[in-house]
């Protein structure tokens, strides 16, 4: 009977005044704290710099997925082949051995639509992932999410090598559709 009426008197009265002497401390400091700040404004807010928010070593997924305290990251700003794909195996392999016996530094950017952190991810020297992936041949710069930072290191003709990542950057996924059909009819004969 004690809830509903205290219910009730936070619906018609507005806020639950507490019982207790602290409680009651408690939500006065609270709500002297809220008048205290000042409401967002985007002209003088200044950007924070992002520490790094995880390192580690890093088990690898993919070209351009790896997997730092159980957390799925995916790399920024650059696509490189999937597992199943041409270069697939070899492009993993490449990260393998970038990565193997090193600390890897996660500064996060985001979330993509799958679930995964984007990230970029950096050696202890100082070597961004992403970009040395870009210098082997075995990614591609992704402009919609980079803004075309990656896209001088590319080598000649790797656009070319990794056709079907070029395709799904320009939304040709029928050419990837295809390939997968391609593949499972290989398997069943």
């Amino acid at each position: 009977m004690g809830i509903i009426l205290r219910l009730l008197s936070r619906a018609v009265f507005g806020a639950f005044k507490p019982r207790s002497r602290y409680a009651r401390n408690k939500y006065t400091r609270v709500y002297q704290a809220k008048k205290k700040f000042q409401p967002f404004d985007a002209k003088s807010a200044t950007k924070q710099p992002f520490k790094p928010a995880v390192q580690g070593s890093a088990y690898i997924v993919d070209g351009d997925t790896l997997v730092i305290k159980k957390i799925q990251i995916r790399l920024f700003g650059i696509d490189a082949p999937e597992i199943n794909h041409p270069y697939g195996i070899k492009a993993k392999w490449a990260l393998v051995s970038l990565c193997k016996g090193q600390t890897v530094h996660v500064e996060f950017i985001e979330q993509d639509t799958y679930g995964r952190t984007v990230a970029k991810c950096f050696l202890p020297d100082g070597r961004d992932l992403s970009a040395e992936m870009v210098k082997l041949g075995l990614a591609i710069d992704w402009p919609k999410f980079s803004d075309g930072r990656y896209r001088s290191l590319e080598i000649a003709g790797v656009r070319k090598k990794l056709w079907l990542a070029d395709a799904r950057q320009n939304g040709r996924m029928h050419v990837w559709k295809q390939f997968e059909a391609k593949k499972a009819r290989a398997t069943k004969e």
